[in-house]
């Protein structure tokens, strides 16, 4: 009976490791930011996994009916200049507006005074390619294109978390 409970356990423990090891494995290939079309604000094709990557990348997904995501951005605006000339760092703004409210992308940008590449994401291939249930969603990639952090919403000081991240990963870097 001993023999067939250790036999049983040395059963389990192989199989949760097989387990385990195919769950990170395949975690590492979702760390990958996703080859994906998109359109910037000029009408040209910019390729999300084709954006370079010399520094770090923030992708903020947001909409022009999202408060929150609203209030992140302009937030982050006020601090960027001083982030790009720390740590070299680009966002992009990834606008999820469909047809019916992608017309107010470009008055909002415009008006708030926004330096960010802004890409239009109508049909939400990359909001889905990126796993993003809801907005506003913050991704944080290094210069290889994976991603090293991710938050979901935002409330006030969100953005010292994210500098935060930011820091570490420019460190790593060096």
């Amino acid at each position: 009976m001993k023999k067939l409970l250790n036999l049983t356990f040395a059963l389990f423990m192989a199989s949760t490791s097989v387990l385990f090891a195919q769950e990170e494995e395949g975690h590492k290939s979702l760390h990958k930011v996703p080859s994906v079309k998109l359109l910037d604000m000029d009408g040209n094709e910019v390729n999300t996994a084709d954006l370079g990557f010399d520094g770090p990348v923030i992708f903020s997904f947001w909409a022009t009916w999202c408060s929150p995501c609203k209030r992140e951005l302009n937030t982050i605006q006020d601090l960027y200049v001083d982030w790009q000339e720390e740590t070299g760092v680009t966002l992009v703004a990834v606008s999820i507006d469909d047809e019916r409210t992608k017309n107010g992308v470009q008055m909002y940008v415009d008006g708030k005074g926004w330096e960010y590449l802004v890409l239009m994401d109508t049909n939400s291939d990359f909001k889905r390619a990126m796993g993003v249930n809801n907005v506003p969603h913050t991704f944080l990639v290094d210069t290889d294109g994976n991603i090293v952090y991710s938050h979901n919403n935002y409330a006030p000081g969100d953005e010292e978390l994210l500098y935060e991240h930011l820091l570490e990963l420019v460190k790593k870097d060096k």
